[in-house]
């Protein structure tokens, strides 16, 4: 019995990490939806300006693996997306020719400083509001 009620608690803390996931994820897509961004778009957008200054300003995209919750060829179509709407550039490293490293561009700075309140204040209605359903 001990067992059941255990299990029973670990699912109902799993099925609430995942509502507040899928709460937080749609009011980020809908504040950001009139600037052309979703939630993914811009967590690529903030991992870069937060992550790629301390690496010459850009970042392999296989360190971005893993901190987005997207698949290696999901996120690869993102970054394609982002670059044909001049957001991001990417480069083949040289070092290793398999790496490919990926930067904001001047426009892809500007897009993100103007939704990261939007996305920040987002977080905070979401996460801060401990009885929303």
């Amino acid at each position: 019995m001990a067992a059941e009620t255990a299990e029973a608690r670990l699912e109902e803390r799993w099925r609430d990490i995942l509502s507040v996931h899928a709460r937080t994820m749609c009011e980020i897509d809908r504040v950001l939806h009139p600037h052309g961004l979703g939630a993914s778009d811009f967590e690529v957008l903030d991992l870069l300006a937060s992550e790629a200054p301390a690496h010459g300003d850009h970042c392999r995209v296989q360190n971005l693996v893993g901190r987005v919750h997207l698949s290696q060829s999901a996120l690869s179509r993102l970054i394609g997306r982002l670059e044909k709407d001049g957001l991001v550039e990417r480069s083949v490293c040289t070092e290793d020719r398999r790496g490919v490293w990926v930067a904001l561009t001047a426009k892809g700075r500007e897009v993100h400083a103007r939704a990261l309140p939007l996305q920040r204040a987002a977080l905070t209605r979401v996460l801060d509001d401990r009885t929303a359903p």
